[in-house]
């Protein structure tokens, strides 16, 4: 059957249509900030977004980015965000290879691709300047942008966010070494490797999860509390975007710009939180021009979690002060 150019055009018009109809998820609305979930091809690839919460149009919204790297928004969403959403409007993206945003079929990973994936996401929301809240690998994320961007942001939430690897993977060393005494002088007699490395040698053949979740979590009521978030998204890591980052950028990562991060900044960090090292958080926040660091006493990794009414409180006044 062969068909008219006009019946093609009468077609080709009539998709694009259907695309437009169906370009955010579940919105009903042709309004990239509109609350409910979203999906836009944004810098070559298919990212997933939900907004929730009801504030002022003319308020800075608040981006929340995961950690991971390669985990998804669902569980601080499901943990914290509800809290927040009362007067403000958060956005809750999945980076791309993560959560329900697409994985990139040429595996096109890198810090600077992410950031790229940021700023082409601010200009799709039509928004001029935003917040940014990133938890561990998302907060280096959301500094990393901020040094970028500085005129794009208003401020930034930074939880237990890696700002120096070197300091954070002599911190996984050491902690590997009071749990299994030795056992780094076994798989690396000579001692010629980096942190890291010993530390991934020293693992195989461990409970590695186990040996992170040890890291992470002081209280493991509080790791079951997260399985069971995890477990109701159905959501899972992959580590396509873990593995390439490790393997090109993060064993050397360091912030070298701190200088260029000219928004206040909210560094919250755990107590007990051995994957990153409290030490490099207070460093950190001594080294930005604006920034405020509060230790949280009972937490390891996931403030937000284990100390939810404090961090609730500390994230909203925040968030209050930059009106």
């Amino acid at each position: 059957m062969r068909f008219s150019r006009l019946e093609v055009l009468g077609w080709a018009l009539l998709c694009a249509l259907v695309v437009a109809c169906t370009h955010h998820a579940s919105s009903g609305s042709s309004q990239p900030l509109d609350t409910g979930e979203h999906q836009q091809v944004v810098n070559g690839v298919r990212l997933y977004y939900r907004v929730a919460g009801e504030a002022p149009r003319r308020q800075a919204p608040v981006l929340f980015l995961h950690g991971g790297p390669g985990y998804n928004s669902y569980s601080f969403a499901r943990l914290m965000g509800a809290r927040l959403e009362k007067g403000q409007r958060m956005v809750y993206l999945d980076q791309r290879g993560c959560g329900r945003s697409e994985r990139p079929w040429d595996n096109t990973y890198s810090l600077e691709v992410l950031l790229r994936d940021l700023e082409a996401l601010r200009q799709e929301l039509e928004v001029e300047r935003w917040v940014l809240m990133g938890h561990s690998f998302g907060a280096t994320l959301a500094l990393e942008y901020a040094a970028r961007y500085p005129e794009r942001v208003v401020g930034v939430v930074y939880v237990s966010g890696m700002s120096d690897a070197a300091f954070s993977f002599a911190t996984w060393k050491q902690e590997l070494e009071r749990l299994h005494p030795g056992r780094i002088a076994v798989t690396d007699p000579a001692g010629s490797s980096s942190d890291y490395a010993q530390v991934m040698k020293a693992l195989r053949g461990l409970d590695a999860q186990a040996f992170f979740n040890r890291l992470q979590f002081h209280d493991a009521v509080y790791l079951q509390q997260q399985e069971a978030v995890d477990m109701e998204s159905g959501l899972r890591n992959t580590g396509e975007l873990s593995r390439t980052l490790f393997a090109t950028e993060l064993t050397q990562y360091r912030f070298s710009q701190p200088e260029r991060v000219s928004a206040p900044v909210l560094v919250i960090g755990g107590r007990y939180d051995s994957s990153i090292g409290l030490p490099s958080l207070k460093a950190l926040a001594a080294s930005l021009p604006r920034a405020t660091f509060l230790e949280y006493e009972k937490s390891g990794h996931f403030p937000y979690l284990e100390e939810a009414d404090r961090f609730e409180r500390d994230v909203k006044g925040f968030l209050g002060s930059l009106r």
